[in-house]
């Protein structure tokens, strides 16, 4: 694998983030205008595919929403324990979900540091991970 940096650690997926999105995006177009066109017989089948359609989208949007939060939740436990076990203490009270995610880029090294200074400086994620020198890559994020 390449080595992970600021530029390069966003993980995108063409098959789900274009293809897949694309696909829903047609398939709900069509099943509107499906829904537009048809004559009274074909209303209460026409209005059963667009339902459908939008459930389809509702479980593809709640299955990544959910992944990512399960994600979240591994991600806060794994870098209080990498906190616990460099300094003895838990992570600093007050850190946001967004720095703790951005702090998990960062070498042990530098990790203790960032950590308070995100926490004094009110940090965002993007600010956090462009002060990272020694980059920690994660390669198994959903």
């Amino acid at each position: 694998m390449n080595e992970q940096n600021f530029k390069n650690h966003t993980r995108f997926v063409k098959l789900y983030h274009v293809v897949g999105l694309f696909l829903l995006l047609v398939l709900l177009i069509g099943s509107v205008i499906n829904l537009v066109t048809s004559s009274k017989e074909n209303l209460y089948s026409a209005s059963l595919i667009l339902v459908t359609n939008i459930l389809l989208g509702i479980t593809l949007y709640f299955a990544r929403a959910f992944a990512l939060k399960a994600n979240d939740r591994a991600i806060r436990a794994e870098e209080n324990l990498r906190h616990f076990i460099i300094s003895g203490k838990p992570l600093p009270a007050g850190l946001r979900l967004g720095q703790i995610v951005a702090l998990r880029f960062a070498s042990d090294e530098e990790f203790l540091t960032l950590a308070a200074k995100a926490k004094a400086e009110n940090l965002s994620g993007k600010a956090i991970k462009e002060s990272i020198q020694h980059w920690k890559a994660d390669h198994e994020r959903v």
